[in-house]
């Protein structure tokens, strides 16, 4: 895979991640738990996958400055990160709901 397919692929797999997330708290906020459940499922599944993206891109660049940091890179780094918080908060969130049942 060449480096724009991985950061583009780094993109996608992360806003499914955080879209699915977002779809799992909108199931929680309606009661239905069990396709909130299976949306975070797929959202994990996402992020798994970016982060496997994620990971061969730091092992090509080896912490030296191998791979050329781009705006498109800097711009899937944060996609990422505010993706996976968002599942997080997401997560937590539904147990809220949870309780309040």
């Amino acid at each position: 895979m060449s480096y724009e397919n991985d950061v583009m692929s780094l993109i996608i797999a992360a806003g499914e991640g955080r879209s699915c997330a977002m779809e799992a708290l909108r199931f929680a906020k309606a009661g239905s738990f069990a396709e909130a459940e299976a949306s975070l499922k797929v959202s994990d599944d996402a992020f798994r996958q970016a982060h496997e993206v994620q990971t061969r891109l730091i092992g090509l660049d080896e912490g030296v400055g191998k791979l050329q940091i781009t705006l498109v890179m800097v711009h899937a780094q944060d996609h990422l990160m505010t993706g996976m918080l968002c599942r997080e908060l997401v997560t937590e969130l539904i147990e809220v709901y949870k309780k309040m049942e």
